[in-house]
């Protein structure tokens, strides 16, 4: 918008008009501009796993940065990936699994950070189980996706067989209706039902037994990277701060998300931080020197091999095209 359009369009008079239009032009001409708009679709309905980008909107994070950002809450019928590819999404909560498998289909897609150093993804089962070891023998209930994720690394190193493995209705029911059902679990989410519904399980989260993958990864499209690079830095650094404060104090985080998810207790929020701090999901690992949201080479590299053993994936696709790692913070986001 240039200083000789507004003069056309309003007239250039020492009106009170005036001297608004000539306050507009001067901070037209000072460089204000409006901040960039981003729309981030999360992993399912608003929940304590989405804190740090609640927080960073909540909190002004994302406005620190000259960022509009707009959260999509995701569902069973959502597909982020579909909506990322189709420009519907900036970002989208990603998998390293599936954006090693979105490369091998040629999708153009890229993960620039890893706000969970470990995949909350477990296994719950009662009292009497006190082990993974102990888990087999067991019916096993597990969803259509743990096939491609999760179930081969389970049967490679625990001698899981197929024949444990039972469809999962996201329902606890069944398994707390029969002390003899093992199940998958969030471990900050089906744990807190559990445990309504009387049963203190024990929980085993894959990712302290060895399973490689990062979680909740911020995955853009290609164009993005290469089009809007300081879009996508200021993106990764405001949702990085803004998990750093949310675990802090993740009162205004958690305003948003009841006010997006009215479904969503303080309680069942309350469990949620607690075990995600307990397990160390978001500032495990490398995150507690290296800072929130870092990702190496080395664990790209553990997870892509695993695939390849498990069958997931063919040896010759180039996994690194699946993630970048100039994204991350110069400066470290320390928990």
């Amino acid at each position: 918008m240039s200083f000789g359009f507004l003069k056309h369009l309003f007239g250039y008079r020492r009106t009170g008009l005036g001297v608004v239009m000539a306050a507009i032009v001067g901070s037209v001409a000072g460089g204000v501009q409006a901040d960039d708009k981003v729309t981030i679709g999360t992993s399912w309905y608003a929940q304590a796993e989405h804190g740090g980008f609640y927080q960073a909107k909540a909190a002004g994070i994302y406005k620190k940065y000259g960022l509009d950002v707009n959260i999509k809450m995701g569902g069973p019928q959502v597909n982020g990936l579909q909506l990322l590819v189709a420009g519907q999404y900036d970002f989208t909560m990603g998998y390293p699994i599936r954006n090693i498998n979105a490369v091998k289909e040629g999708l153009p897609v890229v993960t620039v950070a890893a706000t969970f150093q470990k995949d909350p993804q477990g296994l719950i089962a009662h009292p009497q189980v006190a082990s993974l070891e102990d888990v087999k023998g067991h019916t096993v209930l597990i969803s259509t996706s743990a096939r491609t994720t999760y179930w081969p690394w389970l049967k490679a190193e625990y001698g899981f067989t197929d024949d444990q493995a039972k469809p999962y209705t996201f329902s606890l029911g069944p398994f707390l209706a029969d002390k003899e059902l093992v199940q998958q679990a969030y471990i900050s989410s089906e744990p807190f039902a559990a445990e309504k519904g009387g049963v203190k399980p024990n929980i085993f989260l894959f990712a302290d037994h060895g399973y490689p993958p990062y979680a909740a990864t911020l995955e853009t499209r290609r164009d993005l990277v290469e089009e809007k690079p300081d879009v996508v830095r200021r993106f990764v650094q405001a949702t990085l701060e803004g998990w750093k404060s949310y675990l802090q104090d993740p009162q205004r985080g958690n305003a948003l998300i009841k006010k997006d998810n009215p479904q969503m207790t303080d309680e069942q929020l309350a469990f949620g931080i607690e075990k995600l701090k307990e397990f160390g999901i978001v500032t495990g690992g490398d995150a507690g020197e290296k800072g929130i949201g870092y990702m190496s080479d080395e664990r790209w590299e553990k997870t892509f091999d695993f695939m390849v053993a498990a069958g997931l994936v063919d040896a010759d696709v180039d996994y690194h095209k699946a993630y970048t790692l100039e994204f991350l913070p110069q400066t470290p986001v320390l928990p």
